[in-house]
């Protein structure tokens, strides 16, 4: 033995497994969709949805339309009062209903944050636009009543 270290004594290593093939949806499209880590700024983009809006035009302009619905929405059941107090005060009821408005009003701000994830300017200023234009109709001062409107 010349110096040399002797293998240890037994089998050898199992060989590494076979590459398996991918099992990707988007492996079958004719058309792939990339999903971006850093903002970009194009109408091939997936919104919430797999495969949607895909690569139609229409159906781009449709899902910024539809995220700025979704985020004045927001807004509104941020900034309203929907629940009107009434003289019997059934208090039970009262929270039942502004609880499940709550959920709605959470659920949807979490669906404009999905959204947001799919890293598409386009859909990013649909988003910014519509909080801004809910926040304007439902809470700024233009459309409150002197008395609602808080001085400190």
């Amino acid at each position: 033995m010349n110096g040399e270290i002797a293998p240890p004594p037994g089998p050898p290593p199992p060989p590494p497994p076979p590459p398996q093939p991918m099992n990707d949806i988007h492996d079958q499209k004719p058309h792939r969709v990339v999903m971006h880590p850093t903002f970009f700024w194009g109408k091939n983009a997936e919104i919430l949805f797999s495969g949607w809006p895909g690569t139609r035009t229409g159906m781009y302009v449709l899902s910024l339309v539809f995220i700025f619905v979704v985020s004045v929405l927001v807004e509104m059941l941020s900034y309203s009062q929907l629940i009107k107090s009434s003289g019997n005060n059934n208090n039970l009821l009262g929270g039942a209903a502004e609880t499940i408005i709550h959920g709605v009003r959470v659920g949807l701000a979490y669906m404009v944050m999905l959204a947001l994830m799919s890293f598409n300017v386009g859909i990013f200023i649909a988003a910014v636009a519509g909080h801004c234009i809910g926040f304007f109709f439902f809470r700024s001062r233009v459309f409150r009543n002197k008395s609602q409107i808080f001085c400190p």
